[in-house]
């Protein structure tokens, strides 16, 4: 852990070792030993090419659009997929010491790839690597036959293991939890069957080896930092992101939500599934839409929580080409308190499709008209104001267009089921 730490603030080995009494060649051998890389969610968005900066090819869609191919905003079209000078794009700190992408400041924005070094995964090899230094058969086959013509004919009389060792541990040179892996793995005439009470148990559920606090995803993106980030940029505006379900299980649409903190203004995008690649999908047709330049003015800081639809940050923080358009961090597991305003706000949601109930015969015309009726109410917390006519004072209005946001006569709100009918 203190390795990892070490890392993160960006110290040298020789800090490191001098800090747990080590040589810094040893630090050395176990960051390179124990390097975790980082797997892309879709092997089809190539890393970037090498040669982009200075790339003039164009046509590769055969399409004459006249616009340089590393430039085009297709969604299905990548240059990266189908040019024959493409050249993945390396980064020079990996191939030198620290080794590793812990501590580097342009991680955030980095779609090269990248590799990490995390106390847990150097755990779980250590131990890994000492259960299969104990695997196999550590005895001869005679050996085993003559095991086998002590211990199987009195475990077939029913006589547990401790009776068997407490008359004949001289003549069995194995301990029980060996003689117990010996009859699992079949190398008896007895099976486990003949044992009295070994068929009672259930299988023990091994719990999960790597907890979510330890995931790759949330290095310098955890609610700690986010706090040190706010205390450092107390004027720029905050959005929580979340997703809301239908059914718990079943799957199919989902609404994904974006919550600006400063005017309580919710957006509503419908997904056909709760996946990493629907949320980016969005933030793509986003950025398309509105422009570099204006996604990034709106969406300066988005906090979210663990859901796996949100754990490829990279991709949500960059567009396709590896332009930086926001910042991602990521509230503690287990506390939704923590993007409160948010959670509080779809209550609105419930109140027109409550929980249970399907979204599959929802449409984004539907999901626009929602979204403006709850925009549309009158709140306390904003002393009678509604979002939509404080978010025309505080976001830029191109939003408002490209999403149809319209605010709806206060006679005419709706928060009824029937608002879908």
């Amino acid at each position: 852990m203190l390795i990892e730490k070490g890392l993160n603030n960006n110290d040298s080995f020789s800090a490191i070792g001098k800090l747990i009494g080590k040589d810094p060649s040893t630090i050395s051998k176990e960051v390179r030993r124990h390097i975790s890389y980082h797997v892309k969610f879709d092997m089809n968005d190539k890393i970037p090419c090498a040669k982009r900066p200075g790339c003039g090819v164009m046509n590769l869609c055969i399409q004459n659009c006249h616009v340089l191919c590393k430039q085009c905003m297709r969604p299905d079209f990548r240059c990266t997929t189908v040019c024959r000078h493409y050249e993945e794009r390396t980064c020079k700190r990996l191939k030198k010491p620290p080794y590793v992408c812990n501590g580097c400041v342009q991680r955030s924005g980095c779609l090269m790839r990248r590799s990490f070094y995390s106390a847990q995964h150097a755990q779980d090899t250590y131990a890994n690597l000492k259960v299969d230094a104990r695997e196999g058969i550590n005895q001869s086959p005679v050996d085993i036959y003559m095991l086998d013509q002590l211990v199987s004919p009195l475990l077939k009389k029913g006589q547990s293991l401790a009776h068997i060792y407490a008359h004949h541990a001289a003549e069995i040179p194995v301990s029980r939890r060996t003689l117990y892996n010996y009859i699992d793995k079949g190398l008896f005439e007895a099976r486990n069957i003949d044992m009295r009470r070994r068929v009672k148990y259930k299988v023990r559920k091994k719990p999960t080896r790597v907890s979510i606090l330890a995931r790759e995803f949330r290095i310098g993106r955890t609610y700690e930092d986010y706090l040190k980030f706010i205390k450092g940029h107390p004027e720029i505006p905050v959005v929580q992101m979340d997703t809301v379900e239908g059914p718990k299980k079943g799957g199919g649409k989902v609404f994904l939500t974006l919550f600006f903190l400063n005017c309580s203004l919710m957006l509503l995008f419908l997904l056909e599934d709760k996946s990493q690649a629907s949320v980016t999908s969005v933030f793509d047709w986003l950025t398309q839409r509105l422009g570099v330049e204006t996604f990034q003015a709106l969406f300066k800081v988005i906090l979210t929580d663990n859901g796996t639809e949100f754990q490829y940050p990279e991709r949500l923080e960059c567009d396709g080409h590896g332009e930086i358009r926001t910042k991602i961090f990521y509230c503690n597991p287990n506390s939704s308190w923590q993007k409160g305003m948010l959670e509080k706000n779809h209550g609105y949601i419930r109140l027109v499709l409550p929980k249970g109930k399907s979204f599959d015969e929802v449409t984004q015309e539907k999901t626009t008209l929602l979204m403006n009726h709850i925009n549309s109410e009158a709140r306390d917390s904003l002393n009678g104001c509604t979002p939509y006519k404080l978010s025309l004072l505080l976001l830029d209005h191109k939003l408002h267009s490209v999403l149809n946001l319209k605010e709806i006569p206060p006679d005419d709100v709706s928060l009824m089921p029937s608002l879908l009918k």
